[in-house]
């Protein structure tokens, strides 16, 4: 009798993962087989949809073809390019399952992991998230700048990331909900996912190789994105700007005692060296504060101009 209820109770429930596609033909055919099988072990219903981030290759096409054979597989395509966090968002915003499962589609994120973070939900646990491990095969200078994208994070906003911590992850209908809820771009999700508290629980996962084609987030692409994660969650910035020019101030001060006893024993100051240095040093910290500002005043403006975050050229859902 228990058991035919916890059958009936799976199978009333339903999984849906998000796949996020940028110019990976190669790829998705081969992820979308391995959710399959994986997820069939689980005993769910599921969907699988796949966000098209504006693609130049030939993903919309095999998507559309895939899904006329597939009736799990549902696809959302993007009239452009919009960010990989905003095609994360389009699909919480459309997907309908009890429990929201989001991967990246070059097979780095294992889904033969998806089993693991199910039944971590079935303890549960609201918000299954991942931890990357160092692999020892990536270069110095990458592995030196995903730490500092995460220490810079950690030091500048009011927000708490694991190193490692990655959009690979479940999150329970609740949880989803307050994403879908969010309104307007530029949004940082791992940030969102760590403000919004819920149950959460950390696995480590060493990710496979890329199976085909080369990785879509450049050092550029890091950067911005870790900007977003400061401004989105931390006026710190602005904070430390009122401290330097505290005391730069302060400092000075101590110029003043230096040029009266200078101007009372007949010795000229330093020339137009030091005052060059100065004048520099002051303009360029100035320039810099107003960049801050600049920043904060940017996203208001974005903000307030009311631009959805994506839009959708085409779907099946």
């Amino acid at each position: 009798m228990l058991k035919n209820y916890i059958l009936k109770t799976t199978l009333d429930k339903k999984v849906s993962v998000i796949i996020c596609c940028y110019n990976e033909e190669q790829n998705i055919p081969t992820v979308v087989d391995a959710i399959h099988e994986n997820l069939k072990k689980t005993g769910y219903q599921y969907e699988i949809i796949a966000v098209n981030d504006g693609s130049t290759d030939n993903s919309q096409v095999l998507l559309e073809n895939m899904a006329t054979k597939d009736p799990h597989l549902f696809y959302i395509e993007f009239s452009r390019n919009f960010g990989h966090q905003n095609a994360l968002k389009a699909g919480l915003d459309n997907a309908s399952g009890d429990c929201i499962i989001s991967m990246d589609a070059d097979m780095q994120h294992p889904p033969r992991m998806l089993p693991d973070f199910i039944k971590k939900w079935e303890e549960g646990y609201d918000i299954v998230y991942t931890k990357r491990q160092e692999d020892p095969s990536i270069s110095k200078a990458k592995r030196t700048s995903s730490n500092l994208f995460y220490n810079v994070i950690n030091f500048l906003s009011d927000i708490h990331l694991d190193k490692g911590a990655a959009d690979f992850r479940l999150m329970d209908r609740r949880a989803a909900n307050v994403l879908v809820n969010i309104k307007g771009g530029d949004l940082f999700i791992r940030g969102i996912i760590s403000w919004i508290g819920f149950k959460q629980y950390a696995i480590d996962y060493m990710p496979d190789k890329r199976l085909s084609g080369k990785t879509k987030y450049t050092f550029k692409k890091m950067l911005h994105l870790a900007a977003q994660g400061i401004l989105s969650f931390s006026t710190k910035p602005l904070q430390i700007a009122l401290y330097l020019g505290f005391i730069i101030a302060l400092l000075s001060l101590l110029f003043i005692p230096y040029a009266i006893i200078s101007l009372i024993s007949g010795h000229v100051m330093a020339g137009w060296v030091s005052l060059i240095l100065t004048v520099a040093f002051l303009g360029g910290l100035q320039l810099f504060i107003l960049g801050i500002i600049g920043l904060y005043i940017g996203r208001i403006f974005t903000q307030t101009k009311g631009f959805p975050p994506y839009i959708i050229r085409s779907t099946n859902l």
